[in-house]
């Protein structure tokens, strides 16, 4: 017994050890050897918040962009893009960002509302007949996006690699049964959101793309983005960041952080957030096949300054694209309360979602006003557009934090842009 009790002892040590490897050292002894990039006149304490994540908060490797009103004021990264072999994190690194995708994914639904191919207040049967099945003839395509439809989970198992195919996936969520009457509260569909927003894609699109490939055609190519929902062959290993859980230590001793129903359901292999983690199955953001298929819940791979640069477009209207003002009027709306409040029965917290993104609310203020629209990822990064402060800004990592939403190498980094933006603006008002 005390053989075994010491064997786990060691193995929590070193699993702890390996998932806390940081460059605090070396970053103490020369910051510039492990950050890398530009900031603007005016931006340098987001550069120290940055220095600072590896000197006290354990960064292994990341990448911070931020656009502000039109311009590059930020684009830094930093430390490695494996912390176990010491591989560095290379100006082109791209790294999975888990659910910051879904907000990307959101800006090609509003592009499509914008083109007049779709309506939020229209039914998804409208475009998707087979939808209709199970009690889902009347969930608006609203209601969908603001995670109300009760279609959290999936009852038919399927593996990542059926994702390629997107008739197959459409028959499965067309049959899916709702868990609760649909709009009457909401909860955190975590891992089908995706698949409900590329399908719904493909049939107002009238070349039927796919949210991947419309996404490659319309936004990255024209802009120059270095970010894919569905990693083609043509990228190398060799520019793609791994990333680190946190280990089994670092979750034990962090889990009183977490709200009590979320530390309860972690544990309870029944609960809708423990279940949804199990779809796809064979899900793995390491392995190649994860990243080649499309799942715009959780698989977008790129670097900050693409998704900066695209939420900073969309943070002013997105003129260059054409985009409609009364469809950039309803992503700046503050998020509309289900009947029965912001509670997420998922993540056990309250909770603001709107049209597809995680809007702002009374405690849960990211960014500094409620017209910010975007989406965070497991582990810690985020994206988002500001339109009051014509902001877009990106933050992506390889080692994964244990907060949802507001991991502290993140907020610090948001809070010193927000601090450096209202000194500027009060020195161009003296």
């Amino acid at each position: 017994m005390r053989k075994v009790l010491s064997l786990i002892v060691t193995f929590l040590f070193i699993a702890l050890l390996i998932s806390s490897c940081s460059l605090s050292y070396k970053a103490k002894r020369n910051p510039d050897s492990i950050v890398k990039g530009y900031v603007a006149p005016g931006f340098e304490e987001v550069k120290q918040e940055f220095i600072n994540n590896y000197i006290t908060r354990k960064e292994n490797g990341a990448a911070l962009a931020i656009y502000y009103k039109g311009e590059k004021v930020v684009d830094l990264w930093g430390g490695y893009s494996d912390a176990l072999t010491k591989t560095e994190w290379e100006e082109d690194t791209k790294v999975i960002v888990f659910s910051t995708t879904k907000g990307l994914a959101a800006l090609c639904l509003a592009m499509a509302h914008s083109n007049g191919w779709l309506e939020y207040d229209e039914k998804v049967s409208t475009y998707w007949p087979e939808f209709a099945q199970n009690g889902k003839k009347d969930i608006t395509v609203k209601q969908l996006l603001a995670h109300q439809a009760g279609l959290c989970l999936v009852d038919e198992e399927f593996e990542i690699g059926d994702l390629t195919d997107f008739e197959y996936i459409a028959e499965i969520m067309a049959r899916q049964k709702p868990l609760w009457e649909p709009g009457i509260q909401h909860g955190y569909h975590l891992s089908t959101m995706g698949m409900y927003m590329n399908e719904l894609m493909r049939r107002v699109d009238p070349n039927e793309r796919s949210i991947g490939e419309f996404f490659a055609e319309e936004f990255a190519k024209p802009l120059e983005l270095n970010f894919f929902i569905g990693l083609p062959d043509s990228i190398p290993d060799e520019e793609l960041a791994k990333v680190y859980y946190p280990s089994i230590g670092q979750f034990i001793l962090n889990i009183n952080k977490m709200p009590k129903k979320m530390r309860k359901d972690l544990r309870n292999k029944e609960s809708i957030l423990y279940q949804s983690f199990k779809i796809p199955e064979k899900f793995s953001p390491n392995s190649r096949l994860t990243l080649q298929v499309e799942m715009p819940s959780g698989n977008g791979i790129g670097d900050a300054r693409s998704i900066a640069k695209l939420y900073s477009m969309f943070s002013r209207g997105a003129k260059e694209l054409d985009f409609n003002e009364e469809t950039f009027s309803r992503l700046k709306q503050p998020a509309e309360v289900p009947p029965k409040g912001p509670f997420d029965i998922v993540m056990g917290l309250d909770t603001y979602f709107s049209y597809g993104f995680i809007k702002p609310g009374p405690d849960l203020l990211y960014g500094n006003n409620r017209s910010v629209f975007g989406t965070p990822g497991a582990g810690g990064s985020y994206g988002f557009a500001d339109p009051e402060n014509e902001i877009g800004y990106a933050y992506v990592m390889s080692k994964m934090g244990l907060y949802l939403v507001n991991d502290p190498r993140e907020v610090a980094l948001r809070e010193a842009m927000y601090r450096c933006i209202e000194k500027l603006k009060e020195d161009y008002n003296e």
